[in-house]
């Protein structure tokens, strides 16, 4: 499947011309027409109030929401920060005790970026560090002594910086359909801000369909806490894609990063305590249907890192195109991530490898893993008696859980455009392990997309589908009169699909302008074939019609009276 040839955005229109019209407002504006507000901090931060979509609000340094205000963002609000570093960095900050109620929606998402970005789509997706992030903080447990701290990037004379606490299910608000871009600056001695930060966050906060694109440092980094976040993705940023420390225990599923070649380090950073690394509670989120796609051999850079007595479980995720695999820190002293893993506190399963260690598919379990040995043994031959049992334990593992290395349908060629960047597995990987708590929704593929949807839910409100990357936006491409023609068009609902070329193995199928499938056909097409096809639930209006043949999909528009 190709994501070059794509469908229309999730918008209720009845023809084209409209459907196009929200695209160009949602993403190609520039604003201009809008009142621009400059929002700067003195103490009293932003107050209880709301920031409407008829307005730009321009962040002057750190902005904070106090404990005890709530900050409601409109969808479809645009929020630039100032360009700057250090002294003249910029971010939004929600302070413990306070909230963000910022809900975007498919169609009207809200974005956060840098003053000078035009909107347009003229700014490429490798420009970074242009201003700081988004920071939440929150009252959640941390393994930190003495419970609570300061966030990097924060100086300790602002008390409002603090995080941490005793209230697990704390609640920081709400932040849905939201794109975070273009951020990271250095604030000092070497300090980037994360995309998207969260601090001792509680469960009690709301984090779905979230988008960090071209961050200079982290994508989303965890603090701790117990927040849960589903359908995040992270794209281009010049660190890590997911981090989390402290003893970080929340649930993820639907997560997606894109690593640019040349640039990024680890799919997941995985660390347990910070002072001390023993400290309680263990870091131990579980997290379903993730994809990971790397920058390449390059370098050597790991899909995973598990260190400093970190845990966390894998499910039904796929790693595809990384230098190395999975790297599990070993101490001599038994108190390390390993550790984790012997107690259960690591664990993959229904995983897909594709692309890992440089060696494609030829790679084994033994190729993905990497023990690292740290400090403390007595002498060469104990850490390699100690590293052998535990790449065997892992080994075994693996393959007792229905992890594999198998092609994944994956295809990544970064280019701005290019229609290249194809996120959905193929439909040969159906299945996996079931999810035992309610709280994560039970599919049966792995990764962060479903194969049998020829639309993703990237699509229409994030700037990957905007800027051409992926999803299923606005622009048609429409079959060559050389391979296929639909008749007739209008139609009542019946039609008939005529091949002009051989296309083996071709799936047709015909959505609405929503993304919902109406009929779906494999046929073994020759030229000069014709398959009838009924759409008996379609009402009238205009439908999508794709057809592919797992190399090609091609596009066409048929209406139904």
């Amino acid at each position: 499947m190709t994501f070059g040839s794509e469908y229309l955005s999730e918008v209720k229109m009845n023809h084209f011309i409209s459907c196009v019209a929200v695209f160009l407002f949602l993403f190609l504006a520039d604003f201009s027409a809008s009142g621009q507000v400059v929002i700067s901090d003195d103490g009293s931060g932003t107050g209880t109030t709301t920031w409407t979509n008829d307005n730009t609000y321009i962040l002057d340094g750190f902005v904070f929401v106090n404990a005890g205000d709530v900050l409601t963002i409109e969808p479809g609000t645009v929020i630039k920060g100032q360009t700057g570093s250090g002294a003249d960095a910029s971010a939004l900050v929600v302070a413990r005790g306070g909230q963000i109620q910022a809900n975007g929606t498919a169609e009207a998402p809200i974005v956060f970026t840098f003053e000078a970005d035009a909107l347009d789509g003229s700014t490429p997706f490798n420009v970074r560090g242009q201003w700081g992030g988004v920071i939440l903080l929150g009252n959640a447990q941390l393994n930190s002594s003495p419970g609570e701290t300061q966030i990097e990037g924060i100086p300790d004379t602002e008390s409002r910086g603090r995080y941490g606490g005793e209230d697990d299910e704390d609640s920081s608000g709400s932040v849905t359909y939201v794109s975070i871009r273009h951020g990271g600056t250095d604030i000092g001695a070497g300090n980037e801000i994360n995309g998207l930060t969260l601090g001792g966050v509680g469960a009690g906060t709301n984090l779905e369909f979230i988008e960090v694109i071209s961050n200079a440092d982290d994508g989303v980094e965890f603090f701790g806490g117990t927040a849960s976040i589903k359908h995040v993705v992270t794209a281009f940023c010049g660190d890590d894609s997911f981090d989390y420390d402290e003893g970080w225990r929340g649930y993820g599923q639907f997560w997606c990063t894109v690593q640019e070649e040349g640039e990024g380090d680890r799919g997941g950073e995985h660390d347990g305590g910070t002072d001390p690394e023993d400290g309680l509670p263990y870091a131990h989120p579980v997290i379903y249907n993730a994809t990971y796609m790397g920058r390449g051999s390059d370098a050597g850079r790991r899909a995973l890192t598990f260190r400093d007595n970190a845990g966390g479980e894998y499910h039904n995720s796929i790693f595809y195109n990384w230098g190395k695999g999975v790297d599990i820190e070993n101490l001599a002293s038994g108190e390390d991530s390993y550790e984790r893993f012997a107690n259960n506190e690591i664990a993959f399963a229904g995983n897909v490898f594709d692309g890992c260690t440089g060696l494609g598919l030829d790679a084994g379990a033994s190729d993905l893993f990497t023990i690292t040995m740290g400090s403390g043994w007595s002498s060469a031959a104990d850490s390699t008696e100690a590293a052998d049992a535990s790449a065997a334990a892992l080994e075994a593992s693996f393959a007792g859980n229905s992890n594999v290395v198998t092609a994944s349908g994956l295809n990544y060629a970064i280019s701005e455009g290019s229609g290249l960047l194809d996120l959905v597995p193929s439909e040969a990987l159906l299945g996996g392990t079931a999810a035992t708590n309610p709280w994560f929704d039970q599919v049966d593929y792995p990764g962060a997309f479903d194969p049998s949807e020829d639309c993703t839910w990237l699509d229409g409100w994030s700037m990957l589908s905007a800027r051409g990357f992926l999803g299923c936006s606005t622009y048609i491409q429409e079959a060559e009169t050389s391979t296929f023609q639909i008749y007739p068009n209008p139609s009542n609902g019946a039609f008939s699909v005529r091949f002009e070329a051989n296309l083996a193995n071709a799936v047709i199928r015909l959505v609405d302008l929503s993304g919902k499938l109406v009929f779906r056909e494999q046929v073994n097409a020759a030229s000069g074939r014709v398959v009838e096809c009924y759409a008996a639930d379609a009402v009238s209006g205009m439908y999508i019609m794709s057809v592919e043949n797992g190399a090609e999909t091609f596009h066409a528009r048929l209406i139904i009276e």
